[in-house]
């Protein structure tokens, strides 16, 4: 699995390629909070769109993180995961 340092690396940048692994590796960076803060809403949101792109380890991850989650923390990271697949 490809590896990214978070130190200066742009986010914005690993999304923008759209490859998988990298939505992936976005995932487990807010999941673990490797940027400085967790945030579930986010890690399931490019959970879910790695999985949607065929990554499947996602799937799994995306399920983790929903059992933390409450249902309108879910909605919200579906609804930011339909946002960027509509817009990428």
């Amino acid at each position: 699995m490809a590896r990214f340092e978070t130190a200066g690396v742009e986010f914005t940048e690993i999304a923008a390629s759209a490859n998988a692994e990298g939505l992936y590796e976005l995932g487990l960076i807010y999941a673990t909070g490797r940027n400085g803060f967790t945030d579930l809403v986010a890690a399931h949101k490019w959970f879910n769109i790695a999985a949607y792109r065929g990554f499947e380890p996602a799937k799994h991850s995306r399920e983790e993180v929903a059992a933390e989650m409450d249902r309108s923390q879910i909605a919200a990271a579906q609804r930011a995961a339909r946002d960027w697949i509509t817009s990428h």
